[in-house]
C-alpha cells in the first residue's frame, strides 16, 4: 500500500519509513529562546535496522509530498560554522560545555528550510518524478525518511560513536559503528543506566561525513553515497536544526500571570514541529533530552526522573530527562514556563512514606519473562512497585493560581491515584508531574508520560469536574501510553476506556458507597446519552465510525507508512464520539459479564499487554476467551464490530437501554425540579398570594448541567426565571461544564444582564467555549455577534490554532 495524498482532503501522512530502519533511541540537546520564540539545537538518532532488511531487493515507494511536481532532489548543507559540543548532564562523570546558538535573537518568520540555498548534488538523486525510491533498488541508495513539519534543518552527519572512550566493550569490532550501536540498543534491561550514559557519550562523539538530505511538506529525507540498504545506512546520525515560531507542535504563549511560556499542545501533526522523528505508533522509542532555558524558567517533560536545574552561565539553566520504557514520539511532551511548585501547606510523613519513589535499579528480576513487551525496566517485574498504591507526585502551576491548585487539586490526588490502583494495579509510569497549563489549552486535559496538563477550567466549582479529569488523565497511564492503539483510527482504544474508567475510579476515590456509585454513574450515562446525540446529528457520518479502515486497520505500506483519515480536520479535535461510543460498549460489555468479571479480566488484560501495542480485536479476542461461555450470550468479535465499531450513528443495542438511562433516581429528582421550574416560568409577573413558592432541592454539579440541558429544550424562559435560577444555584460560581450550559441559556433566551458570564467563559474556558460563539453568531441579534467577534479579536492572538480556525470560520 503506497501512501497517496490528496491535497483537497484532511488526511494526516505518517511518511517514516519505520518497515525499513526503526529509531530504537532520541537524545535531544536544545535551547529555548523566548526573544525569537525558536527551540534550536541538535537531535541524535539511534537505529536498528534487524536482519529483514540485508536481503532485500524490491523496491517500496512512497510519496515526496512536495509542493511542486519536481523530482526530489537531494542537497549538501552548507557547514555551520559552529563546532558540534553537545553534552548532557545526566551524570556526574560528564561535564558540560556551553552550546552557541547560530542565528539567534529575531523570530525565523521565514518558510525557507535551511538547507534550500544550498549547492544541489548529484550523486544518489531519484529521476522519478512523483517518488522517493525508501528502499534497495538496484544501484540506488536507501533513503531515511523522518516526519518532519514546520523544521528548518541545518545539518545533517553520522556519527562517528567508535571514537567514544571505552566503547570498544560492547564490540569486538570497535571499527563497526553500526555494530557498536547494534550492541548499545540490545543492552539488557538492568543495564539502563550504564545504556543511558553511553547514549548521551556517543551522541557528542564527532561527525564523521555529512549526509545528503532534503525536506518536503511533511518528511525529511537522508542519504548516505553508497549506502544501498538500512543495514549499510549510518545507525547513529545527528540532525541540526530549529523550529519556527508559528510551528504546529508547540504553542508560545503567555501564562496566567502574563508571563512568556511554551508547550506542546497535542497537536495533529503530534511532534514532527518540535523534533524529525519516526511518527508512526510502531516506531518506539526511548529518549533522553538536555534542555537549557533562562534561570528563572522550569522545565517540564516525560521523563521518570524528577530533574532539577543545573546553574550554567550567568542567567542559564539545564534540565536533564530520560525515559526507559520504549514509547511512540508522539507522546514526547515538554513545557518550559514561569511553574511554581504548588505544596500542600502540611505534608503528612505518612503520606511521604507511601509515595517512596522505586528507580528501575531497584527493580526485582525474579519475575523477567512474564511481561510481553521488548525489554525494559518494568515497574510490573518490580515487586516494591507492584505494592506501590500512591506514586510520587507534584503539581505545578503560575504563582497566581497557588490558592485554587492547595484546595481544590492537590488533596484529589493521592485518593484518586489509590483508586486507579484498586482498579487495575500496578502504575505503569513511576511518578506524575500536573501542570495547569494556559487558559488557551484547547482540551480539559492531556496525558504523557510522567506528566499531565490539566486545563484551569477544572478549577472552578466544586472538585467534582476537577475529580473526574484527573481520573481521566490518570486512566491514560494505563489505556493510551502503557497500552496504546497500534493505528491511531482506533481512538476509541484511548479515549473509550478513559471516559469509562474516570467514572470507576472516581466513585472509589470518593469512597461512595455501591448504591451512591451505581447512581452517579448512571446519571453520567444519562448526560453522555444526550451528547452522543447531539454529537451523531451534527457531525458527519463517515467521523462517527470507530475502525473506519474495517479490515485494513493497521495496515501500512510496505515502507511502513500510511495516512491518518481526517486527521487534520480541525473540528476533529472537539468531536466526543470516541469517547463517546467507546463509553457506551465498555459499559455494555461490563453489565453483559458482570461488574467483578469483567474488571477481573481488565487487570488481566493490562498485565498482558503493558507495553505493547493492540488493536481492537486484541482486546476483544482476549476478552471473549476468557470469559465463561454462559455469560458469552451471543457476544462475538465480528458482532462487536458490526454493532459498535463499523457503523456510524447510535449502536442498536445502546438503543435499546434509553429508557434505562432516564429512570436512575438522581434523574428522576433533576426531572421532578425541572418540573417546578417550568411551573415558575409559565406563572404571570404578578401573582396571587395564595400562590405557594417553590422549594427546591440542593443539586449535584452532574444534575444541574441535565437541569439545565432541559431547560434549554424550553421554548421560552423569562429572564425573571433566569435570574431566579442563577440566584437560586449561583450559576456563575459552578464548574465550566454548569457554566457552560448556563451560557448557552443566557444566549438563546437573550438574558443581556448575564452577558458578563458568557465574556467570562469564552475568555477563561476556551477549552470548552468554541460552540458559544456559532450560538452567538446564528441568533442573528446584533448584539450578540459583536460579543462574539469582541472576544475573539481579545482573544486570538493567543488562541489554540485549530480553535482560532473553528471559531474564525464561524465568524467571517
Amino acid at each position: 500500500m503506497d501512501v497517496k495524498l490528496d491535497p483537497s482532503r484532511d488526511d494526516l501522512p505518517l511518511m517514516a519509513n519505520t518497515s525499513h530502519i526503526l529509531v530504537k533511541h532520541y537524545v535531544l540537546d536544545l535551547d529555548v529562546d523566548f526573544e525569537s520564540q525558536i527551540i534550536e539545537g541538535t537531535i541524535v538518532l539511534f537505529f536498528e535496522s534487524g536482519n529483514r532488511f540485508k536481503k532485500r531487493s524490491s523496491s517500496t515507494e512512497v510519496a515526496c509530498l512536495s509542493e511542486s511536481n519536481e523530482a526530489c532532489k537531494f542537497r549538501m548543507p552548507e557547514p555551520c560554522q559552529i563546532p558540534v559540543t553537545n553534552t548532557k548532564t545526566f551524570s556526574s562523570k560528564i561535564g558540560y560545555n556551553d552550546f552557541v546558538i547560530c542565528g539567534k535573537g529575531e523570530k525565523d518568520t521565514s518558510g525557507k528550510d535551511g538547507n534550500h540555498d544550498n549547492q544541489e548534488q548529484a550523486s544518489g538523486i531519484s529521476s522519478s518524478k512523483y517518488c522517493c525510491d525508501t528502499g534497495n533498488h538496484g544501484s540506488e541508495e536507501f533513503l531515511l525518511v523522518l516526519d518532519c513539519c514546520d523544521l528548518s534543518v541545518l545539518k545533517v552527519e553520522e556519527v562517528d560513536v567508535a571514537a567514544v572512550p571505552g566503547i570498544e566493550k560492547f564490540t569486538r569490532s570497535p571499527k563497526l559503528r553500526n555494530q557498536i550501536v547494534h550492541e548499545l540498543v540490545a543492552l539488557p534491561a538492568d543495564r539502563w543506566r550504564e545504556q543511558l550514559d553511553y547514549y548521551a557519550l556517543c551522541s557528542q562523539a564527532p561527525g564523521c561525513g555529512e549526509l545528503l538530505f532534503d525536506t518536503d511538506t511533511w518528511s525529511l529525507q537522508i542519504r548516505k553515497t553508497g549506502a544501498q540498504t538500512a543495514t549499510d545506512f549510518p545507525h547513529a546520525i545527528r540532525i541540526r536544526y530549529r523550529t519556527k515560531p508559528q510551528g504546529r507542535s508547540v504553542t508560545w504563549t503567555s501564562d496566567q500571570s502574563g508571563r512568556p511560556c511554551v508547550y506542546t499542545v497535542g497537536s495533529p501533526i503530534n511532534n514532527r514541529a518540535l523534533f524529525p522523528c519516526q511518527e508512526p505508533p510502531v516506531a518506539m522509542s526511548t529518549w533522553q533530552a538536555t534542555v537549557r532555558a533562562a534561570a528563572s524558567l522550569v522545565v517540564l517533560m516525560s521523563g521518570e526522573n524528577s530533574a532539577e536545574p543545573t546553574q550554567l552561565r550567568e542567567g542559564y539553566s539545564s534540565w536533564h530527562y530520560y525515559v526507559t520504557m520504549p514509547m511512540p514520539a508522539s507522546t514526547f511532551t515538554i513545557a518550559v514556563g514561569s511553574w511554581t511548585e504548588m505544596k500542600p501547606e502540611i505534608c503528612s510523613s505518612n503520606d511521604l512514606a507511601t509515595e517512596r519513589s522505586f528507580s528501575p535499579s531497584e527493580a526485582d528480576f525474579r519475575y523477567v519473562g512474564v511481561c510481553g513487551h521488548m525489554e525494559y525496566p518494568c515497574r510490573f517485574q518490580n515487586a516494591s512497585a507492584t505494592t506501590q498504591k500512591i506514586i510520587p507526585h507534584r503539581v505545578f502551576a503560575p504563582a497566581c493560581l497557588k490558592r485554587v491548585c492547595q484546595e481544590t487539586l492537590l488533596p484529589l490526588i493521592p485518593p484518586c491515584l489509590s483508586a486507579a490502583f484498586s482498579v487495575l494495579g500496578t502504575h505503569p509510569f513511576s511518578r506524575l508531574d500536573v501542570l495547569i497549563v494556559p487558559a488557551n489549552f484547547s482540551s480539559l486535559g492531556m496525558a504523557s508520560p510522567h506528566i499531565v496538563f490539566l486545563s484551569q477550567s477544572t478549577l472552578t466549582g466544586m472538585s467534582q469536574l476537577c475529580g473526574t479529569r484527573l481520573c481521566h488523565e490518570i486512566a491514560h497511564a494505563w489505556f493510551g501510553l502503557a497500552i496504546g492503539a497500534r493505528d491511531w483510527t482506533e481512538e476509541w482504544l484511548s479515549e473509550g476506556f478513559a471516559t469509562h474508567l474516570e467514572d470507576v475510579f472516581w466513585a472509589k476515590a470518593q469512597q461512595l458507597a455501591p448504591h451512591e456509585a451505581r447512581e452517579q454513574q448512571k446519571l453520567r450515562a444519562c448526560l453522555r446519552w444526550h451528547r452522543l446525540q447531539d454529537e451523531v446529528q451534527n457531525s458527519p457520518e463517515e467521523m462517527q465510525v470507530l475502525r473506519p479502515n474495517k479490515e485494513k486497520t493497521g495496515h501500512v505500506s510496505d515502507s511502513g507508512s500510511s495516512v491518518i483519515r481526517h486527521g487534520l480536520n480541525p473540528e476533529k479535535v472537539f468531536m466526543q464520539v470516541h469517547y463517546l461510543k467507546g463509553y457506551f460498549l465498555l459499559q455494555f460489555l461490563a453489565k453483559t459479564l458482570g461488574e467483578d468479571t469483567y474488571f477481573s479480566f481488565l487487570r488481566k488484560f493490562v498485565h498482558t499487554f503493558h507495553g505493547q501495542l493492540i488493536l481492537s480485536q486484541d482486546f476483544l479476542q482476549m476478552l471473549l476467551e476468557n470469559i465463561p461461555e454462559e455469560k458469552r450470550l451471543e457476544l462475538s468479535v465480528g458482532n462487536i464490530f458490526r454493532d459498535w465499531l463499523e457503523s456510524s450513528g447510535i449502536p442498536q443495542p445502546l438503543q435499546r437501554e434509553r429508557q434505562a438511562l432516564a429512570e436512575c433516581g438522581l434523574a428522576q429528582q433533576v426531572s421532578a425540579e425541572v418540573a417546578k421550574w417550568v411551573r415558575v416560568n409559565r406563572r404571570p409577573r404578578k401573582r396571587k398570594r395564595k400562590d405557594r413558592e417553590e422549594v427546591f432541592e440542593k443539586l449535584l454539579p452532574d444534575q444541574l448541567v441535565l437541569l439545565l440541558e432541559h431547560l434549554l429544550e424550553q421554548k421560552t424562559v423569562t429572564p425573571r426565571t433566569l435570574q431566579s435560577l442563577e440566584r437560586t444555584y449561583h450559576l456563575s460560581e459552578q464548574d465550566a461544564e454548569v457554566r457552560h450550559r448556563w451560557c448557552e441559556l443566557i444566549v438563546k433566551h437573550k438574558y443581556t444582564k448575564a452577558y458578563r458570564d458568557v465574556e467570562r467563559f469564552l475568555q477563561e474556558d476556551q477549552a470548552m467555549g468554541i460552540y458559544l460563539y456559532g450560538e452567538l453568531m446564528l441568533s442573528e441579534d446584533p448584539r450578540q455577534q459583536h460579543l462574539a467577534r469582541r472576544c475573539f479579536e481579545l482573544s486570538r492572538e493567543q488562541m489554540d490554532r485549530s480553535s482560532a480556525a473553528v471559531v474564525a470560520e464561524m465568524l467571517f
